[in-house]
């Protein structure tokens, strides 16, 4: 790793060495795919998720076993996931030797068309199926292929509520079918759509009822964060103040990306020591640099969501939509508008749920886009 490498990444996974804290579910998830028990990993976007997947896999190939990371988000029916998966393992291991090889030759038997992006060099596969049926089968063959491996295989698929969308209404008996006959494989099922996964995992009637453990992922704590933070400075021999600490992580409210972004920021500049006056300088900057994107909400949500979104991020975060002295505060209109309003932010992932024992609060999901309504209107 080239040691000039910004501390903070803000994209991908970089190394344990830029990786903050998460011990506790890094030690669940380890032990859960060591002891054979599947795990359903549910947050919001931005929080983590796949940067603990690759910190585990780090772990776990230390091990000998056999990691495997597959994103379906941009998946839109049974086909594009078989693309997905097999295009994965393709890219993970050397077609010439070994595991790689062996893959190579199954997929062979299904006549996939293999290319390479003229601009990335990255290769694409897809299969020519003519009926349903064959896309099942060739996915079933993929998985397993991987279970017939002498190692055990981690499988993580993130964003899996994406099956939802398929036009394929047996997609999840079809998954669970295939997976319950697994002996040698282990599955991490990773989704940021709370409601959704939830759903697919906890109803009764549903193929994955009860199958997983379920692990949320919440924000990093304070104190851990502040700690590598100020690590991460007095590595490259600068300093950062307590008080700009303290700043950053009540703006970003200590989400992993917002934080990630800011520390980046502040890290790139010339200052030997960052003080709180930095750190909402940078932090005004990062918010005109989206001032532009912001803008453009307004004329894309209906009047009475812009004016919700604006309220809810005024407020911080509101547990009672409806209640009537919020929506005279802000002139949002009606309950039943308000509702309606509310449903629609949620489908646009505008606005996201935050649960605690006591209640369900909603909060403007883009922190960035939080603190310019806050601050704009």
């Amino acid at each position: 790793m080239n040691k000039e490498l910004n501390p903070f990444v803000t994209v991908g996974y970089a190394s344990e060495k830029y990786f903050c804290d998460r011990e506790q579910e890094l030690n669940i998830l380890e032990r859960c795919m060591k002891n054979e028990v599947n795990v359903t990993l549910i947050s919001n976007r931005r929080l983590g998720k796949s940067a603990l997947i690759y910190r585990l896999f780090e772990r776990l190939e230390h091990e000998n076993f056999i990691c495997i990371y597959t994103d379906i988000y941009a998946s839109q029916n049974l086909k594009d996931f078989t693309e997905a998966l097999a295009l994965t393992i393709f890219k993970r291991f050397p077609e010439k030797k070994g595991f790689g090889k062996r893959f190579l030759d199954v997929l062979k038997g299904f006549r996939p068309v293999i290319t390479y992006n003229v601009l990335s060099s990255e290769p694409e596969i897809h299969f020519e199926f003519t009926r349903s049926e064959e896309c099942e089968h060739t996915l079933r063959s993929i998985f397993l292929f991987l279970d017939s491996q002498q190692v055990k295989v981690v499988l993580a698929i993130d964003e899996f509520q994406q099956v939802l969308n398929y036009p394929e209404t047996n997609t999840e008996a079809l998954l669970r079918t295939i997976i319950q006959t697994l002996k040698n494989s282990q599955f991490i099922f990773s989704g940021s759509k709370k409601h959704l996964m939830l759903e697919m995992f906890n109803t009764a009637d549903r193929p994955f009822f009860s199958s997983t453990q379920m692990l949320g992922l919440q924000e990093i704590p304070e104190m851990k964060y502040k700690q590598f933070i100020h690590e991460k400075f007095e590595e490259r021999n600068r300093t950062i103040d307590d008080e700009a600490v303290d700043f950053v992580l009540s703006w970003t409210l200590s989400h992993t990306f917002y934080t990630q972004v800011i520390c980046n920021n502040m890290f790139a500049r010339p200052e030997k020591n960052i003080t709180q006056d930095v750190a909402k300088q940078v932090c005004s900057e990062q918010l005109s640099l989206q001032q532009v994107t912001y803008m453009q909400y307004r004329s894309l949500l209906a009047p009475v969501q812009w004016r919700l979104l604006i309220a809810i991020a005024k407020e911080g975060q509101v547990s009672e939509i409806q209640a009537q002295t919020f929506l005279h505060k802000y002139k949002v209109g009606g309950a039943s508008s308000a509702k309606k309003a509310l449903d629609a932010l949620l489908e646009k992932e505008m606005i996201c749920t935050i649960e605690t024992p006591e209640k369900t609060f909603f909060r403007v999901y883009n922190v960035f886009l939080l603190r310019w309504l806050d601050a704009t209107f």
